[in-house]
């Protein structure tokens, strides 16, 4: 789009502030702490690595080494975004005799991982 093409901004004569809407919302509004929080998480989706071994576990609750043979990455590649995952609250694990099988970690995660596959595909 060329510089010409772009729509003129209206501008307003007169400042009105919505007061009630702004109390309103300022009352809802989260701490920044906790704004914060919500960004680091979002900030681990960013990864696309992570995102496929999310979309894996969404699949299937899976080892190390089966998670790196699909993905064609290394064990330890894929170990260090589980690392990444698991301190994000994300995925969990079991331990089967040696073997540690990783899944997401509750329905939240499921809910996220369908809702932005849905919001794509539309």
């Amino acid at each position: 789009m060329a510089w010409e093409d772009v729509p003129e901004v209206e501008s307003c004569e007169f400042i009105h502030v919505h007061e009630d809407v702004v109390k309103k919302v300022t009352a809802e509004m989260p701490g920044d702490e906790t704004l914060y929080d919500l960004a680091d998480l979002f900030r681990i989706f960013a990864d696309s690595t992570r995102i496929k071994i999310l979309y894996v576990l969404f699949e299937s609750e899976m080892c190390v080494c089966d998670i790196a043979q699909l993905l064609g990455m290394t064990q330890s590649a894929i170990s260090h975004q589980l690392r990444a995952l698991k301190q994000s609250k994300l995925v969990k694990y079991r331990r089967e005799g040696k073997t540690v099988f990783y899944s997401l970690a509750d329905d939240h995660v499921v809910t996220i991982l369908a809702q932005g596959m849905e919001h794509i595909a539309e």
